[in-house]
């Protein structure tokens, strides 16, 4: 019956949704590390904690608040989950993916990713946003529950369009590249970062892979964007430290929040485009 949690978890959010009068979601947002003050800027702001819902386990993880934003950005109904859970804490990839199976439950059609993450190429500045154009999932496990049908790559193209035009109308670089997931919690040695170059990734961190393909399979449109918050082990001399992950998010979060507000209503508008 685990596979079924999303559910419940829907479940409970409808009722929460319904009972303070929210408008139910169109597009859901997923903050990372040092990202969460993005729901600071949603208007006419619903909180829902986790603890506040049954089926909805918290994060132990800083800069991670633990909590669901439902509001409105530009007139978009959205829903920001601030802070995610982590297969390194312990959860299992069901849990780990269940709230994004539940905005599905909500009538959610399109989703944005988001997170913190290390960069593989050398000479780019820190920090920077990168929209993710595919992954690796070398986690070891797979979001997939038994039965469901197999994805290939789970980011879709009218999310990638919408946020590369959001990129040009407001000015904010959105670099491009491939993100690879690993199961943390350490970080990469020297030798697992030229390893992971050599694979074609440009980006590393220890999130997202998971929750992009079960997002796919619920049929949502999936798009996502890295926070490069340091460069990986052994492209720089100094050691990796998540408290400055989470204040590199924190230094570039006015143009993380200008590039997301223009991005939602474009994505609204291609997700509701026919064919």
């Amino acid at each position: 019956m685990a596979w079924q949690s999303h559910e419940s978890l829907a479940a409970e959010l409808r009722a929460v949704i319904e009972e303070r009068g929210a408008v139910a979601p169109e597009v859901a947002l997923v903050l990372g590390s040092g990202l969460g003050a993005f729901a600071d800027t949603i208007d006419d702001p619903v909180v829902i904690e986790f603890g506040e819902l049954p089926s909805m386990p918290g994060s132990s993880v800083p800069g991670h608040a633990g909590r669901f934003v439902l509001g409105h950005l530009d007139g978009v109904p959205v829903i920001c989950q601030q802070g995610r859970v982590h297969l390194y804490e312990g959860w299992s990839a069901e849990v780990v993916t269940r709230a994004v199976r539940s905005f599905a439950q909500l009538g959610v059609r399109a989703l944005v990713l988001t997170n913190a993450a290390g960069g593989l190429t050398a000479g780019l500045p820190v920090p920077h946003l990168m929209r993710i154009t595919d992954h690796l999932n070398r986690q070891g496990r797979t979001s997939l529950a038994p039965g469901e049908e197999r994805v290939g790559v789970p980011y879709d193209a009218r999310v990638a369009a919408a946020l590369d035009a959001a990129s040009r109308a407001t000015g904010v670089e959105l670099r491009s590249g491939v993100y690879v997931g690993l199961l943390g919690p350490s970080y990469e040695t020297a030798a697992e970062i030229r390893m992971l170059q050599a694979l074609g990734a440009q980006a590393v961190g220890m999130s997202t892979v998971l929750e992009a393909s079960a997002a796919a399979v619920c049929g949502l449109a999936v798009g996502a964007i890295s926070c490069i918050t340091n460069p990986g082990a052994g492209i720089e001399s100094a050691p990796l430290d998540h408290g400055e992950v989470v204040e590199a998010g924190q230094a570039i979060a006015a143009d993380f929040a200008r590039l997301l507000r223009a991005a939602v209503p474009r994505i609204r508008a291609a997700v509701d485009e026919p064919g």
